[in-house]
């Protein structure tokens, strides 16, 4: 059971993210500063150095809190469609991604928009930043609908990639297009370049989705 003392820092440092998650909001992660955070919660500058002793190290953790919500939220859609076909599994994990960003478009900008200059996100936050992938890969797999892809292509994907998804490396470089399309996608529709072009989202959503999966093998 958690100390005092520890439920305390554990509540500053929720405390700390909030108010780094309404910056973002607010001005960005550009110009998220440690300060400003400080300010929100009532702080000295200093005292918020004891919890982040760095922009670099708060913006870490903003990042992986996000990769994490949305591999939940992709990990929780394809869970609650376990018995269903490959293809209505992969599309559920794309809609709740796409609903996570709608409803978190500041979280997505941070991890799936331009980069933070002068930021170089740590090996730290690999693994969150791969979960919704191996979802998606593991759908891939059990579809067993055959490669989409060969030696030669697969060899322009960095090797360690297949491992990580859990797919045949020839599957590699359909597999990062499908992840190209996934968040480009909802990206497209968060920063309006779909204004005056796509007027029904959601279908258009669902046809990317299906596109994708026929792509990875999925029937």
């Amino acid at each position: 059971m958690p100390t005092a003392r520890e439920r305390a820092r554990a509540q500053t440092t929720e405390a700390i993210l909030a108010a780094a998650r309404t910056q973002l909001a607010e001005v960005g992660a550009a110009a998220l500063s440690l300060r400003a955070v400080a300010r929100e919660v009532g702080m000295v500058s200093s005292a918020v150095y004891r919890y982040f002793p760095s922009r670099d190290e708060l913006l870490t953790a903003l990042i992986i809190e996000a990769y994490d919500d949305v591999g939940e939220a992709a990990e929780a859609a394809a869970a609650l469609v376990a018995g269903r076909s490959p293809r209505e599994r992969w599309l559920a994990v794309w809609r709740s991604v796409r609903a996570w960003g709608l409803e978190h478009p500041a979280q997505y900008a941070l991890i799936y928009g331009s980069p933070v200059p002068g930021y170089a996100a740590p090996q730290d936050t690999l693994p969150a930043a791969g979960r919704v992938g191996v979802v998606l890969g593991a759908i891939a797999t059990a579809a067993d609908g055959g490669v989409v892809g060969d030696d030669d292509v697969a060899a322009a994907v960095a090797p360690d990639v297949p491992g990580t998804l859990g797919i045949d490396p020839r599957l590699a470089p359909a597999a990062v297009s499908a992840w190209t399309l996934l968040f480009g996608t909802v990206g497209f529709e968060l920063f309006g370049q779909y204004e005056n072009v796509v007027i029904d989202r959601e279908a258009y959503f669902d046809h990317v989705a299906g596109t994708a999966a026929t792509s990875v093998g999925i029937g």
